[in-house]
């Protein structure tokens, strides 16, 4: 507090707030305790008119979910579980699994040739990358399932020479083998973009160092650079799976019994189209859910080495509260014991 003279001279505290010579008013005094401050919270008014516009919208979608005749929910539950769509997934899953498999391990190869120093393999993985992903898949399905109208039948023989063992080109790759070779080529050429994508992420000292150590090529590759790469390749490759599993449904038109195909056979002849349609998407939602978790799980292990301490799983999340409200619930069971003070009977 500031101090100032009256005309006789003698010393006087200034009011609070009142003008000093020199300066501007003064400054109120400070609080001695912090606790006796009024807090008040920043209103985020703008947030709150959002999030009930949202509730009302979900209200609104659920409610029509719920009470909409057209859903016919009694449809649903029937065809949902029944034998032929089951059967479908189960079909759906075995064009996913041998399409990732094969496209990614083809993938890998084309990769490597694109980052090799040879011009002629670096010039094929190019031209099959860009090709391949240039041409829809559903053209690239239905070249394959009239393959035998180009190639009559597959041989074994000297090239350009005679042909020792041949076989018809209908019964040797049949109606599966088209799709699961027209979806493992499609596949391979974004595949080998993602692996080239995650190698080149690793820094080059690290491929440098093991050359200076002696480390063969191969096992660099297979020990140092994949290991790392991996942490680059895996959120990519994921997304890739779940795009194919749903891609899966375009081999609709070579007329194989997937999801999408058999539920398009039941509403054709039921006629039962919308709760048909929820049937398929409510597979799809399950599959590329259960895809999303293992994803999670896969990326949370090759991310060992860079991350010591990763956050809790959902899982251990669940426990560690469960364990938690056991142990509260356990300290209210305990009998309260009186602190005895020592010396206060005295």
């Amino acid at each position: 507090m500031r101090l100032t003279t009256d005309s006789a001279g003698d010393p006087t505290a200034a009011p609070p707030g009142a003008a000093v010579p020199g300066g501007g008013p003064e400054a109120p005094p400070v609080a001695d305790d912090p606790a006796s401050l009024k807090v008040v919270p920043a209103r985020h008014y703008a947030r709150w008119a959002a999030a009930a516009v949202v509730a009302v919208l979900v209200a609104q979608f659920g409610h029509g979910l719920a009470t909409n005749p057209v859903w016919e929910w009694h449809v649903f539950g029937d065809y949902v579980l029944s034998e032929t769509i089951v059967q479908a997934v189960w079909v759906t899953l075995q064009l996913t699994a041998y399409a990732t498999v094969l496209g990614f391990l083809l993938g890998t190869v084309l990769a490597f040739m694109r980052l090799s120093r040879s011009p002629l393999l670096q010039t094929v993985a190019w031209t099959y990358i860009w090709i391949f992903r240039s041409i829809p898949m559903i053209v690239q399905l239905v070249f394959w399932f009239n393959l035998s109208a180009l190639y009559e039948s597959l041989g074994v023989g000297i090239p350009f020479g005679p042909v020792f063992w041949s076989v018809d080109s209908d019964s040797l790759i049949g109606t599966i083998g088209a799709a699961v070779i027209g979806l493992s080529l499609h596949q391979a050429a974004y595949a080998a973009e993602i692996v080239r994508g995650g190698v080149i992420s690793v820094d080059p000292g690290q491929s440098e160092a093991a050359a200076a150590l002696g480390i063969p090529r191969l096992r660099q590759i297979r020990r140092i650079v994949l290991p790392q790469a991996m942490r680059a390749i895996l959120p990519t490759a994921g997304n890739e799976i779940i795009g194919l599993l749903k891609g899966t449904s375009v081999v609709y038109v070579m007329a194989i019994g997937e999801l999408f195909y058999q539920v398009q056979v039941v509403y054709g002849r039921n006629g039962r189209v919308i709760p048909l349609l929820l049937v398929a998407t409510a597979w799809y939602v399950v599959l590329t859910s259960l895809l999303s978790v293992l994803q999670y799980y896969v990326e949370r292990r090759f991310a060992r080495g860079a991350d010591r301490t990763p956050p809790p799983t959902p899982l251990q999340r669940l426990r560690h509260t469960a364990r938690s409200l056991r142990a509260a619930a356990a300290r209210r069971e305990l009998p309260v014991v009186p602190l005895k003070i020592p010396g206060g009977n005295r």
